[in-house]
């Protein structure tokens, strides 16, 4: 996915582990690891916005967009996408 997640980065500059994060957003440890580890297929803006109160960032800093091969997406993807019909 070309959505890269930076979380990683901005736990060990604030020296915070994931457990600890995870309690203060108010999500559990295994849903956070699912999106620290790009895992996650969406995030809600508010999960969005509490990380970046804890964390002190703005969200460019959690996620970041990096070109990759969109051919194999589009693949994935098939008949039915948004726009197509």
């Amino acid at each position: 996915m070309p959505i890269v997640v930076d979380i990683d980065v901005m736990l060990a500059r604030r020296k915070m582990s994931v457990g600890e994060l995870a309690e203060r957003v108010g999500i559990t440890p295994a849903n956070l690891a699912v999106l620290k580890n790009g895992r996650a297929k969406a995030v809600r803006f508010s999960t969005l916005a509490a990380l970046c109160e804890v964390l002190e960032c703005q969200p460019g800093d959690l996620l970041r967009w990096e070109a990759g091969d969109e051919a194999e997406a589009e693949s994935r993807a098939g008949a039915g996408a948004v726009g197509d019909g």
